[in-house]
Protein backbone atom coordinates (compact mmCIF):
# COMPACT_ATOMS: atom_id res chain seq x y z
CA UNK A 1 0.00 0.00 0.00
CA UNK A 2 1.41 3.47 -0.78
CA UNK A 3 -0.09 6.09 1.58
CA UNK A 4 1.13 9.42 3.50
CA UNK A 5 3.47 9.16 6.10
CA UNK A 6 2.47 9.60 9.58
CA UNK A 7 4.58 10.15 13.22
CA UNK A 8 3.97 6.42 13.86
CA UNK A 9 5.79 5.92 10.69
CA UNK A 10 8.75 8.16 11.78
CA UNK A 11 11.12 5.25 13.73
CA UNK A 12 10.43 2.63 11.06
CA UNK A 13 11.23 5.78 8.11
CA UNK A 14 14.98 5.61 10.57
CA UNK A 15 15.26 2.18 10.64
CA UNK A 16 14.78 2.42 6.62
CA UNK A 17 17.01 4.23 5.68
CA UNK A 18 19.83 3.08 7.82
CA UNK A 19 19.77 -0.10 6.15
CA UNK A 20 20.33 1.67 2.51
CA UNK A 21 23.44 2.75 2.50
CA UNK A 22 24.88 5.44 0.92
CA UNK A 23 21.65 7.28 2.51
CA UNK A 24 22.86 9.93 4.97
CA UNK A 25 20.54 8.94 8.20
CA UNK A 26 19.04 11.74 9.90
CA UNK A 27 17.78 11.53 13.47
CA UNK A 28 14.80 10.08 14.53
CA UNK A 29 13.11 13.47 15.12
CA UNK A 30 14.22 14.81 12.09
CA UNK A 31 12.13 11.17 10.75
CA UNK A 32 9.35 12.33 12.59
CA UNK A 33 8.72 15.87 10.94
CA UNK A 34 9.31 14.12 7.86
CA UNK A 35 6.57 12.18 8.81
CA UNK A 36 4.17 15.13 9.49
CA UNK A 37 5.21 18.38 7.96
CA UNK A 38 5.61 17.03 4.98
CA UNK A 39 3.64 14.34 5.02
CA UNK A 40 1.93 15.18 2.14
CA UNK A 41 4.73 15.56 -0.28
CA UNK A 42 6.13 12.19 0.99
CA UNK A 43 5.54 8.64 0.78
CA UNK A 44 5.36 5.22 2.13
CA UNK A 45 5.12 1.52 1.05
CA UNK A 46 4.13 -0.93 3.71
CA UNK A 47 3.73 -4.63 2.75
CA UNK A 48 2.82 -7.42 5.49
CA UNK A 49 2.88 -4.33 7.75
CA UNK A 50 6.46 -3.30 7.59
CA UNK A 51 7.51 -0.30 5.58
CA UNK A 52 9.47 -1.12 2.81
CA UNK A 53 9.68 1.76 0.66
CA UNK A 54 9.56 5.70 1.35
CA UNK A 55 10.05 8.67 -0.36
CA UNK A 56 10.77 11.79 1.43
CA UNK A 57 10.31 15.43 -0.56
CA UNK A 58 8.46 19.03 0.18
CA UNK A 59 7.71 22.02 -1.95
CA UNK A 60 10.38 24.46 -2.32
CA UNK A 61 9.63 27.27 -0.44
CA UNK A 62 10.69 30.19 -3.00
CA UNK A 63 9.19 27.71 -5.91
CA UNK A 64 6.21 25.86 -4.96
CA UNK A 65 6.50 24.75 -8.57
CA UNK A 66 9.11 22.13 -7.49
CA UNK A 67 9.12 19.42 -5.54
CA UNK A 68 12.35 18.65 -3.99
CA UNK A 69 12.08 15.01 -3.31
CA UNK A 70 15.09 14.30 -0.51
CA UNK A 71 15.17 10.32 0.13
CA UNK A 72 14.53 7.81 -1.63
CA UNK A 73 15.09 4.06 0.74
CA UNK A 74 13.42 0.79 -0.99
CA UNK A 75 14.11 -2.35 1.28
CA UNK A 76 16.35 -5.04 0.02
CA UNK A 77 13.32 -7.74 -0.30
CA UNK A 78 11.35 -5.19 -2.55
CA UNK A 79 13.71 -3.64 -4.82
CA UNK A 80 14.07 -4.45 -8.29
CA UNK A 81 10.32 -4.42 -8.83
CA UNK A 82 9.78 -1.06 -9.64
CA UNK A 83 8.23 0.16 -6.30
CA UNK A 84 10.50 3.81 -6.32
CA UNK A 85 9.28 4.39 -9.71
CA UNK A 86 5.54 3.61 -8.36
CA UNK A 87 6.10 5.83 -5.44
CA UNK A 88 7.49 9.23 -7.74
CA UNK A 89 4.66 8.57 -10.12
CA UNK A 90 1.96 7.69 -6.84
CA UNK A 91 3.64 11.29 -5.54
CA UNK A 92 3.70 13.47 -8.15
CA UNK A 93 -0.36 12.94 -8.58
CA UNK A 94 -1.12 13.85 -5.10
CA UNK A 95 -3.28 17.10 -4.66
CA UNK A 96 -0.78 18.77 -3.00
CA UNK A 97 1.25 18.45 -5.73
CA UNK A 98 -1.30 20.25 -8.53
CA UNK A 99 1.20 23.01 -8.80
CA UNK A 100 4.27 21.31 -9.20
CA UNK A 101 5.54 21.54 -13.18
CA UNK A 102 9.65 20.05 -11.82
CA UNK A 103 11.22 17.73 -9.66
CA UNK A 104 14.67 18.17 -8.52
CA UNK A 105 16.77 15.96 -6.43
CA UNK A 106 20.46 15.64 -5.25
CA UNK A 107 22.60 12.49 -6.26
CA UNK A 108 26.17 12.09 -6.22
CA UNK A 109 27.86 11.09 -9.35
CA UNK A 110 28.39 7.58 -8.30
CA UNK A 111 25.21 6.94 -7.02
CA UNK A 112 24.14 4.63 -10.35
CA UNK A 113 20.60 3.30 -9.24
CA UNK A 114 19.16 6.87 -8.04
CA UNK A 115 20.18 8.29 -12.01
CA UNK A 116 18.07 5.11 -13.29
CA UNK A 117 15.51 6.04 -11.24
CA UNK A 118 15.48 9.86 -11.86
CA UNK A 119 16.41 8.89 -15.57
CA UNK A 120 13.76 6.30 -15.88
CA UNK A 121 10.67 9.08 -14.41
CA UNK A 122 11.99 11.56 -17.26
CA UNK A 123 11.50 9.57 -19.59
CA UNK A 124 8.36 8.02 -18.65
CA UNK A 125 6.91 11.52 -17.82
CA UNK A 126 8.13 13.07 -20.92
CA UNK A 127 10.64 14.99 -19.42
CA UNK A 128 13.76 16.46 -19.66
CA UNK A 129 16.07 15.67 -16.58
CA UNK A 130 19.25 18.30 -16.84
CA UNK A 131 22.00 18.02 -14.23
CA UNK A 132 24.50 21.08 -12.46
CA UNK A 133 26.65 20.49 -9.55
CA UNK A 134 25.01 21.87 -6.19
CA UNK A 135 26.90 20.97 -3.58
CA UNK A 136 30.63 20.78 -4.22
CA UNK A 137 32.91 18.07 -2.55
CA UNK A 138 35.50 20.53 -1.50
CA UNK A 139 33.89 24.02 -1.13
CA UNK A 140 30.82 22.36 0.92
CA UNK A 141 31.81 19.61 1.95
CA UNK A 142 35.25 19.95 2.82
CA UNK A 143 36.16 16.90 1.07
CA UNK A 144 34.11 14.89 3.44
CA UNK A 145 31.31 13.52 1.03
CA UNK A 146 31.11 13.76 -2.88
CA UNK A 147 29.23 16.58 -4.95
CA UNK A 148 25.82 16.30 -4.70
CA UNK A 149 24.95 17.16 -8.12
CA UNK A 150 21.31 18.90 -8.96
CA UNK A 151 19.12 16.52 -11.08
CA UNK A 152 15.84 18.93 -12.36
CA UNK A 153 13.39 17.09 -14.10
CA UNK A 154 10.65 19.08 -16.36
CA UNK A 155 8.30 20.41 -17.07
CA UNK A 156 6.10 17.86 -16.08
CA UNK A 157 3.29 16.97 -17.55
CA UNK A 158 -0.25 18.16 -16.40
CA UNK A 159 -2.07 15.40 -14.78
CA UNK A 160 -6.00 15.45 -14.81
CA UNK A 161 -6.47 13.39 -11.47
CA UNK A 162 -3.57 14.59 -8.80
CA UNK A 163 -5.70 13.05 -5.94
CA UNK A 164 -4.22 9.81 -4.79
CA UNK A 165 -4.21 8.93 -1.38
CA UNK A 166 -3.43 5.00 -0.83
CA UNK A 167 -2.24 2.61 -3.63
CA UNK A 168 -2.72 -1.10 -2.31
CA UNK A 169 -0.48 -2.51 -4.94
CA UNK A 170 3.06 -1.91 -3.44
CA UNK A 171 4.32 -5.22 -5.54
CA UNK A 172 3.54 -5.79 -9.55
CA UNK A 173 4.22 -9.17 -8.67
CA UNK A 174 3.09 -10.57 -4.74
CA UNK A 175 5.68 -10.21 -2.62
CA UNK A 176 5.77 -11.46 1.37
CA UNK A 177 8.41 -8.85 2.41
Amino acid sequence: MLRPPEATDGTALHQLVSACPPLDENSVYCNLLQCTHFAQTSVVAQAAGNLVGAITGYLVPARRDTLFVWQVAVAQAARGQGLAQRMLHHLIARAACSEVTHLETTVTGTNDASWALFEGFARDTGSELQRSPLFEQTTHFHGQHETEVLARIGPLPQFDQRQPTTDNSVHQKENTA
